[in-house]
Protein backbone atom coordinates (compact mmCIF):
# COMPACT_ATOMS: atom_id res chain seq x y z
CA UNK A 1 0.00 0.00 0.00
CA UNK A 2 1.46 3.36 -1.06
CA UNK A 3 0.79 6.92 0.13
CA UNK A 4 -1.90 7.12 -2.55
CA UNK A 5 -3.57 4.00 -1.21
CA UNK A 6 -3.44 5.59 2.27
CA UNK A 7 -5.29 8.56 0.71
CA UNK A 8 -2.61 11.05 1.69
CA UNK A 9 -1.82 13.64 -0.91
CA UNK A 10 1.57 15.11 -1.71
CA UNK A 11 0.48 18.58 -0.59
CA UNK A 12 -0.28 17.27 2.89
CA UNK A 13 3.15 15.68 3.06
CA UNK A 14 4.84 18.90 1.90
CA UNK A 15 2.88 20.95 4.46
CA UNK A 16 3.85 18.55 7.24
CA UNK A 17 7.52 18.68 6.25
CA UNK A 18 7.48 22.49 6.25
CA UNK A 19 5.57 22.71 9.53
CA UNK A 20 7.84 20.30 11.40
CA UNK A 21 11.00 21.95 10.05
CA UNK A 22 9.74 25.43 10.96
CA UNK A 23 8.79 24.28 14.47
CA UNK A 24 12.26 22.81 14.95
CA UNK A 25 14.03 25.97 13.75
CA UNK A 26 17.12 26.52 11.59
CA UNK A 27 19.58 24.91 14.02
CA UNK A 28 17.74 21.59 14.29
CA UNK A 29 16.68 18.88 11.85
CA UNK A 30 13.71 16.60 11.37
CA UNK A 31 13.92 12.91 10.57
CA UNK A 32 11.75 11.90 7.60
CA UNK A 33 10.23 9.17 9.76
CA UNK A 34 8.96 11.90 12.12
CA UNK A 35 7.07 13.36 9.17
CA UNK A 36 5.64 9.94 8.34
CA UNK A 37 4.53 9.31 11.93
CA UNK A 38 2.97 12.78 12.17
CA UNK A 39 0.80 11.88 9.18
CA UNK A 40 0.13 8.16 9.54
CA UNK A 41 0.43 7.61 13.28
CA UNK A 42 2.60 5.13 15.14
CA UNK A 43 1.70 2.01 13.12
CA UNK A 44 5.04 1.26 11.49
CA UNK A 45 3.47 -0.56 8.54
CA UNK A 46 1.44 2.56 7.70
CA UNK A 47 4.13 5.21 8.16
CA UNK A 48 6.84 3.23 6.37
CA UNK A 49 4.68 3.26 3.22
CA UNK A 50 4.98 7.05 3.17
CA UNK A 51 8.77 7.16 3.14
CA UNK A 52 9.29 7.15 -0.66
CA UNK A 53 6.74 9.94 -1.09
CA UNK A 54 8.32 11.93 1.75
CA UNK A 55 11.71 11.61 0.06
CA UNK A 56 10.22 12.79 -3.24
CA UNK A 57 8.51 15.78 -1.60
CA UNK A 58 11.69 16.62 0.33
CA UNK A 59 13.63 16.79 -2.92
CA UNK A 60 10.91 18.95 -4.49
CA UNK A 61 10.95 21.36 -1.53
CA UNK A 62 14.76 21.48 -1.54
CA UNK A 63 14.70 22.32 -5.26
CA UNK A 64 12.49 25.30 -4.37
CA UNK A 65 14.87 26.29 -1.50
CA UNK A 66 12.05 25.82 1.04
CA UNK A 67 14.11 23.26 3.00
CA UNK A 68 17.59 21.78 2.93
CA UNK A 69 18.47 18.11 3.01
CA UNK A 70 21.32 17.22 5.35
CA UNK A 71 23.44 14.12 5.51
CA UNK A 72 26.01 13.71 8.27
CA UNK A 73 25.37 17.32 9.28
CA UNK A 74 26.08 18.80 5.85
CA UNK A 75 23.70 20.22 3.29
CA UNK A 76 23.68 17.89 0.28
CA UNK A 77 22.59 18.07 -3.33
CA UNK A 78 18.97 16.91 -3.28
CA UNK A 79 19.56 14.83 -6.42
CA UNK A 80 22.81 13.17 -5.40
CA UNK A 81 22.47 11.94 -1.82
CA UNK A 82 22.10 8.38 -0.63
CA UNK A 83 21.18 6.83 2.65
CA UNK A 84 19.96 8.38 5.84
CA UNK A 85 19.09 12.07 5.67
CA UNK A 86 17.53 14.83 7.74
CA UNK A 87 15.43 17.86 6.85
CA UNK A 88 15.77 21.47 7.97
CA UNK A 89 14.77 24.96 7.07
CA UNK A 90 17.60 26.89 5.42
CA UNK A 91 19.80 28.96 7.70
CA UNK A 92 18.79 32.65 7.65
CA UNK A 93 22.13 33.63 6.12
CA UNK A 94 22.00 30.96 3.40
Amino acid sequence: MSATELRIDSDEIARTILTLCAERGPDKTVCPSEVARAIAGSDEKRWRRLMPTIRHQSIRLADKARIVIRRKGRVVDPHAFKGIYRLAIPAPDA
